[in-house]
């Protein structure tokens, strides 16, 4: 059977998703127009078609060369990736059946920055004949655009696990690690958590030296260890720049407590990797973070935007390792009973085989 996908080949989320479905025994064509990268190999089973024309305009002047290419291919089912600019463009080549899978910040940011883009959206999903997101907020957020006559299926993006697990001598126990794993982007609040450590740095009384590691790359990395060196903590912040997604768990098990204090999340990944990871988390209340994170049990949800309680947290979490070590045991079970990513893979599976037995 075969499924074409239209998406980022360069992104992990894609990679994970067509690696997949190979492995399950699927002919996996992958159509994209930004090109794949080492460091998140894909099978070599999946054949890979890059379209002519780069993004944005290649949204719109795909669309012949898109039509031509799944007309050759002739696949069961096109998923299409993002529901703005892949969105367009799997609408405009008017391909069923369409399964569209709302990332985030194409319904929670795109639509906001104009007019003419709300539009757009709106259109892109009525378009295809299916959709997907991975939250329940998500989901309230894409029904806030468009009245569909199908419901919209919740597949969370879960996580393998076997990889993502607590690993022995990879802590140094001489250190209390302060760590996030996110862009270093406005939108994902990481200077309230700088702001924050620097609260605790001044009330900090224990014998283990205190680490922040701030892991990512983004616009902001020079304006954050300025911020970092204004606040005098830059000799314990550790900017350890972008890590390829296979080594993130070890980077993960560095960590005593793992912070996102996003402005803006519509899942958590990041998240639910820390748990996984039996690591205690802290979050902010922003968008589908409250959803992978159980307050008082796997973790501390805080308002967004909010230094001094995201330092109450840390503090918190600190001066109790009895608290830690229940949050990391419960953190865990929680991503295995709802995240576990061989059971959320079955559930797109059972989608696909769902809407291939409606088009037969």
């Amino acid at each position: 059977m075969k499924i074409a996908y239209l998406a980022l080949a360069f992104s992990i989320h894609t990679v994970r998703w067509v690696n997949e479905m190979t492995k399950r025994g699927y002919e996996v064509h992958l159509i994209t127009m930004h090109p794949p990268r080492t460091e998140n190999p894909i099978d070599n089973n999946v054949s890979i078609y890059i379209l002519p024309f780069s993004p944005p305009a290649g949204y719109f002047l795909n669309k012949w060369h898109l039509k031509k290419l799944l007309s050759r291919i002739s696949p069961s089912l096109l998923h299409t990736h993002y529901a703005s600019g892949y969105g367009t463009l799997s609408r405009l080549s008017g391909f069923h059946p369409t399964l569209l899978s709302v990332w985030g910040s194409d319904v929670f940011d795109f639509p906001y920055q104009a007019k003419w883009k709300e539009k757009i959206l709106r259109k892109n999903l009525v378009a295809p004949d299916y959709i997907t997101c991975t939250s329940h907020i998500m989901k309230i957020q894409t029904k806030k655009f468009v009245n569909l006559k199908y419901p919209i299926s919740v597949v969370p993006f879960g996580v393998d696990c076997q990889k993502f697990k607590p690993l022995e001598g990879i802590r140094n126990d001489d250190e209390f690690v302060v760590g996030t794993v996110k862009t270093l982007e406005e939108k994902y609040g990481v200077k309230y958590l700088i702001e924050a450590f620097a609260m605790v740095r001044k009330n900090y009384i224990g014998s283990k030296r205190l680490r922040l590691l701030i892991v990512g790359e983004g616009a902001l990395k020079n304006q954050l260890k300025s911020l970092a060196k204004e606040l005098e903590v830059e000799n314990e912040t550790d900017f350890l720049g972008y890590v390829p997604h296979s080594d993130v768990s070890r980077i993960l098990n560095r960590f005593s407590i793992s912070v996102s204090i996003s402005d803006s999340e519509s899942f958590g990944v990041a998240v639910i990797e820390a748990s996984a990871c039996g690591i205690p988390v802290i979050a902010s209340d922003a968008g589908g973070l409250p959803e992978v994170v159980k307050h008082g049990e796997t973790g501390f949800i805080v308002p967004r935007r909010n230094p001094q309680r995201t330092a109450e947290g840390i503090m918190k979490l600190i001066e109790s390792p009895k608290l830690r070590d229940e949050m990391g045991r419960a953190g865990r079970n929680f991503v295995l009973q709802n995240y576990e990513w061989n059971e959320n893979a079955s559930r797109m599976e059972e989608l696909y085989e769902k809407i291939i037995k409606e088009w037969s």
